[in-house]
């Protein structure tokens, strides 16, 4: 793993983070979808982004997917035990809150109950993960007075871009076609490739 970001930023200086990347089939022959969350729109940071479920680890937490599941546990109600780990994805580092974020991709049941913090979350939201990928596309995004171009998904009216949106084209990449019958797989490395800087 390389020992800097982009900005050059050695990844031991950055804050360790973790989200969990919900992964489950509609139907036996659906397409997977993919499960997110929009942030609350009165939150102080990130206020109405769509973000995978997660966050900062703890000195509680055993280890960086123990978070991640913490996190999915506290945010959207999702129990631990429904979660059945199915590899990382690259590394993505943030430049704005100097995170490293270690994403973890679990296979969940479908029709899930979600419970939501009331203080960090305003929906959960399931999207085709075939609806994602054709929906890449450049757009222009004012945050703060600057105004900026950016790689973004778009679905409906949801927007996601940044680090949300990086880890979302790392797992999309992840998907094979068998070309037996055309169909789509998730292929996981055990172990995290190369870090993906902003």
């Amino acid at each position: 793993m390389p020992s800097a970001t982009d900005d050059q930023t050695p990844v031991a200086d950055r804050v360790p983070a973790a989200v969990l990347v919900p992964l489950f089939l509609p139907s036996s022959e659906g397409e997977p979808h993919v499960v997110l969350t929009r942030r609350r729109a009165d939150l102080r940071h990130h206020a109405g982004e769509i973000s995978f479920p997660g966050g900062r680890q703890d000195p509680g937490d055993s280890s960086l997917e123990d978070t991640a599941l913490r996190e999915a546990e506290e945010e959207i109600g999702l129990p631990r035990a429904s979660v059945s780990p199915l590899g990382e994805l690259p590394l993505t580092s943030t430049f704005v809150t100097n995170y490293v974020i270690h994403p973890f991709v679990g296979l969940i049941p479908a029709g899930l109950a979600w419970r939501v913090s009331p203080v960090e979350v305003d929906a959960v939201l399931e999207l085709p993960l075939r609806a994602l990928r054709e929906s890449r596309t450049r757009t222009r995004i004012e945050r703060r007075g600057i105004s900026f171009q950016t790689d973004a998904y778009v679905v409906d009216d949801h927007l996601i871009w940044g680090a949300t949106a990086r880890i979302l084209e790392n797992l999309l990449e992840q998907l094979c076609t068998k070309p037996e019958d055309g169909q789509r797989t998730l292929m996981l490395l055990a172990e995290p490739p190369a870090l993906s800087g902003e």
